[in-house]
């Protein structure tokens, strides 16, 4: 989206980038290239940004930019979600520039993952960028979800997207657990096999993200850490993976 100068926001840039309009004083977006915040059959639309993944806590027109940040603008309904604060979209970051103008370190956290361990942190190795990091760490779940759920960050996602931004229900299953698909509404809208796979971002608070790349059991941790790319995770809130195949979250 254009090229970053010096003392540029998030806002001049996308205003050179684009035609659009603005409300609130001109710090928060109202329309991009005509496509206008407002409501679609009674659900509320919006524009919202992230920077490395990661959501804006302030209006575009208070957001420093740095070099090497990504900024990605999407329009949605928020009716079941006001937040989601961590999307996956937008791999390799935010392990390579960090997010708010800070690189942090990265830990993989391998909990009964196998070789699905050995995967993801290749894949966040490979990511991950050069130079000094500070502060806490952004923290990698790898495992099935019935031993992810344990950590306070990644268990939101069972509380459903008004908390954790993630639109995926694990439920139990018997001894188990299954995956389905959540619409951008919150409903239910597809189920997924045993062998399905998620990979998500959440954030409590203004706490440090938490990616969790989990799955039912084994085989599912296994398909959403070989997920961990460019190619699929691109533009993604979160994502199920079955079969090879990429389905993206919320279900379109």
């Amino acid at each position: 989206m254009g090229d970053l100068k010096e003392s540029d926001t998030a806002m001049r840039l996308l205003d050179r980038s684009a035609n659009i309009t603005t409300r609130y004083g001109g710090d928060f977006v109202q329309s991009i290239n005509g496509l206008e915040a407002g409501s679609s059959g009674g659900r509320p639309q919006d524009w919202f940004f992230y920077v490395n993944g990661v959501e804006s806590p302030v209006g575009a027109a208070g957001y420093p930019l740095h070099r090497g940040d990504r900024v990605w603008w999407d329009y949605r309904d928020w009716g079941a979600a006001m937040h989601v604060p961590a999307v996956v979209g937008s791999w390799p970051e935010p392990f390579r520039h960090g997010y708010e103008g800070e690189r942090h370190p990265t830990v993989v956290r391998c909990l009964n993952a196998g070789r699905a361990c050995a995967t993801t942190r290749a894949a966040v190795r490979a990511a991950a960028g050069k130079g000094p990091s500070k502060g806490d760490p952004i923290e990698v779940l790898v495992g099935p979800w019935g031993r992810v759920r344990r950590d306070p960050v990644a268990t939101q996602i069972e509380r459903g997207p008004g908390y954790s931004g993630v639109f995926a229900a694990m439920r139990r299953s018997g001894r188990g657990w299954t995956l389905s698909g959540l619409a951008a509404d919150g409903a239910p809208a597809r189920s997924f096999g045993p062998g399905a796979g998620l990979v998500a971002a959440t954030r409590r608070y203004d706490s440090e993200p938490v990616w969790v790349v989990t799955g039912a059991g084994p085989a599912g941790v296994r398909e959403a850490a070989a997920a961990l790319s460019p190619a699929r995770l691109r533009y993604h809130y979160a994502v199920a993976v079955q079969g090879g195949q990429t389905i993206p979250l919320p279900v379109p």
